[in-house]
């Protein structure tokens, strides 16, 4: 347990079983040696659905029955992981399947956090996994995410909401370490 008035950096995510992880790190081996990237390992993988950054105890507190309650308002999705892309300085891969019920997960999500009175991004969802980001100088992504372009992971279900703790700089390399703090079960009883 962390001391009174301290903060955790969060995000609230779904994490991709196993088996399609492993067919998109297949995909993505090929591209690791391109330089001037940071890998985001494959183990760490998410698809964020709201990024919440520093959390103190008593919000943090205040959140977790919400997200509680907006994980049991909606069933399992079924998405897959397929092509590439790039935004800024980040590689991703997409986010298919099910993305009228995985937007609206992220919007609840997101409406638990605001009540909380933990800003949110305004942007509209944009639902991916990233892969890499580049340093300076930047390398040219687009070749990347067209490499990417012919994969098309299985489908698989989305079945666990995850409030996910990230400590920079802990893990292998200074890279973040991520921790679950606590999941629930996506299980809409309608």
């Amino acid at each position: 347990m962390s001391a009174p008035g301290a903060t955790m950096r969060l995000f609230v995510a779904l994490v991709p079983p196993a088996d399609a992880l492993a067919e998109l790190a297949a995909a993505v081996d090929a591209l690791r040696s391109t330089a001037g990237l940071r890998w985001t390992r494959p183990e760490q993988w998410h698809v964020t659905l709201a990024f919440l950054a520093e959390v103190d105890d008593r919000t943090r507190a205040a959140l977790v029955p919400r997200l509680e309650r907006a994980a049991h308002r909606h069933a399992p999705l079924t998405l897959a992981l397929a092509g590439g892309g790039r935004f800024g300085q980040v590689l991703w891969t997409r986010v298919d399947g099910d993305r009228v019920a995985l937007r609206r997960l992220a919007d609840s999500v997101r409406a638990a956090a605001r009540r909380c009175g933990l800003p949110t991004d305004a942007r509209p969802y944009r639902p991916h996994l990233t892969l890499a980001r580049a340093g300076r100088p930047a390398p040219d992504l687009a070749p990347l995410a067209t490499a990417l372009d012919g994969f098309a992971g299985r489908p698989w279900t989305a079945s666990d909401l995850h409030l996910v703790r990230s400590v920079l700089g802990v893990g292998p390399g200074g890279t973040a370490h991520h921790e679950p703090l606590a999941s629930w079960p996506l299980s809409s009883r309608s």
